[in-house]
């Protein structure tokens, strides 16, 4: 078992199941492996999108020392195409009150990989795979950039909507999305 794992805290059933994939038409999404290392460490971005997001590698350093904080691959036909961070309440407070909500972080698709739907396949998996590794989970929420209106549409294809939240983050006004999953947040304790 890599120890990784362990010091994420992660809950037994997931270290059970780390490595069941769930896949569509191809697109499959795991939680990070060092087997993706190398991958993962040879992705690039341009400086457009280097606005909004960061590099996986980057992100990943920040997932270790964090428990609530999992870094998820996103997978096409079994190569590293994309990749995003889940991160819980400590990362939710900052833009919702929904303690049952999961905030998704650092999402990027692997240029090789732009324009060949694979980022909108992988958030419609991400139901899925929250029901599948999160059951406590009843929302997902993101932010994004107003000026980032390519991922903007990519988000509200995949069913988040835009319900009128704003902050500030580091380059602007940013965009809160939400995604219900199950019951209504609205109806969370």
């Amino acid at each position: 078992m890599n120890l990784l794992y362990v010091t994420w805290g992660l809950p037994k059933t997931w270290i059970e199941k780390r490595d069941t994939v769930s896949t569509l038409d191809h697109i499959s999404l795991e939680f990070y492996h060092d087997k993706y290392k190398p991958q993962l460490s040879n992705y690039h971005l341009s400086d457009e999108q280097m606005r909004y997001t960061s590099l996986p590698m980057r992100a990943i350093n920040k997932c270790s020392p964090e428990k609530e904080r999992f870094p998820i691959v996103i997978l096409h036909e079994g190569e590293a195409a994309g990749f995003f961070v889940l991160h819980g309440w400590d990362g939710v407070k900052a833009y919702w009150n929904n303690r049952r909500a999961i905030l998704v972080r650092a999402y990027s698709i692997h240029p090789e990989f732009q324009g060949k739907g694979v980022a909108s396949k992988s958030i419609k998996r991400l139901d899925t795979f929250l029901s599948d590794h999160f059951k406590d989970k009843n929302e997902m929420i993101l932010a994004v950039n107003h000026q980032n209106t390519v991922a903007q549409h990519v988000y509200k294809k995949g069913g988040f909507l835009d319900t009128g939240v704003r902050v500030t983050g580091r380059i602007g006004e940013m965009l809160i999305l939400h995604k219900f999953l199950g019951q209504s947040a609205w109806d969370a304790e």
